[in-house]
This record gives C-alpha cells, sequence and structure tokens, in this order.
C-alpha cells in the first residue's frame, strides 16, 4: 500500500491509503491510490481552508494530476449526481432521454442562489452522448447505488435524514 504524501502542499489529516483496491471499475488497476482530507495547497498566508483530494501514482511517481477540491465542492457533485440518476430513473419517457422544450432538469437552492441542472444541450453530440452516459450510469449502478446507501446511512447517523416512521411521529407531538 502506498502511503501518501505529507511532505507536500496539500496538508493530509483524514487519509484512506487504500483507494486503489476499492476505486470502483477500476480497482486493483489505477493510478487513484489514495483520497485525503486535509488543508489545502492553495491556502494563503492567515487563511486556511478545508479541501479533498485524489491522490495518483504513476507508478514511479506521485502524479501532477492528483486532484485537490474544496470540500463543499464534493458535496456539490454529489448533489449533481443524484438529480442526474433521479433524472435518468424516468428518462425513458422522452424519445431523446430528456425533455427538448425544458432541458432544465432542476433548480437547488444554495447559499441564497441555486444550482442549476440541466442536459447540456449545446454539445452538438448530446443525442448520443446522453445515451452512452444513460449507458455508464446504468452499467455502474451496483458501484453507485452501494455508495449512495452508505452515504444516506451516515447522512441519517449525523441527523440530517429523518426517517420517515421518526417524522409522522414528530409531527403528532
Amino acid at each position: 500500500m502506498m502511503k501518501i504524501p505529507t511532505e507536500l502542499k496539500h496538508k493530509p489529516v483524514i487519509v484512506c491509503e487504500n483507494y486503489g483496491n476499492i476505486d470502483g471499475r477500476k480497482a486493483y488497476d489505477t493510478d487513484a491510490q489514495g483520497l485525503s482530507l486535509g488543508l489545502a495547497q492553495w491556502n494563503d498566508r492567515g487563511k486556511v481552508e478545508a479541501s479533498a483530494k485524489v491522490w495518483r501514482y504513476t507508478g514511479s511517481k506521485w502524479s501532477r494530476q492528483s486532484e485537490e477540491l474544496p470540500l463543499h465542492r464534493v458535496l456539490d457533485l454529489a448533489i449533481l449526481l443524484c438529480r442526474a440518476k433521479q433524472h435518468f430513473a424516468e428518462a425513458y419517457r422522452w424519445p431523446k432521454f430528456y425533455n427538448e422544450q425544458q432541458p432544465r432538469l432542476d433548480r437547488i437552492g444554495l447559499q441564497g442562489d441555486a444550482m442549476t441542472v440541466e442536459v447540456c444541450v449545446d454539445n452538438p453530440l448530446i443525442d448520443e452522448d446522453i445515451k452512452l452516459f444513460m449507458q455508464a450510469l446504468a452499467a455502474d449502478d451496483e458501484l453507485l447505488s452501494e455508495r449512495l446507501a452508505v452515504l444516506a446511512r451516515l447522512l441519517q447517523e449525523l441527523g440530517y435524514i429523518v426517517p420517515a416512521r421518526d417524522r409522522g411521529e414528530r409531527g403528532r407531538r
């Protein structure tokens, strides 16, 4: 198992050093060898931000293609994925797998504005690409669903999701 570097600009605090074993369909055959939560590499003097990082290893050195994301972007990506999965669960209703007259799927309120989620109709190959994306989501459904179920359980344990049976009881109090 590769040890995530601690001498670089991103300062790991919480790590998953065996990510290469669980990287979806690329498990055991991936350059993404670790995940970490820590202090962002772009921190300015006196200003500290937390970030998540995917650590890539080329076989001989840590790669410059390792990605670091602010934590809110990790959650924004999870929100986007969930909304996409929700759309594609019912996309069969449209001939092109989206409503051509209304390509906007949702506006999700965040921080006084909203994340606009829409089909990218500016993509000249959208009709082909949306089918390929849908197929890829379907092929990875088991991997994604397992992770989303774990996420849902953890969100419930943190108190962000109230079980339906408890909502009714709270409403009666």
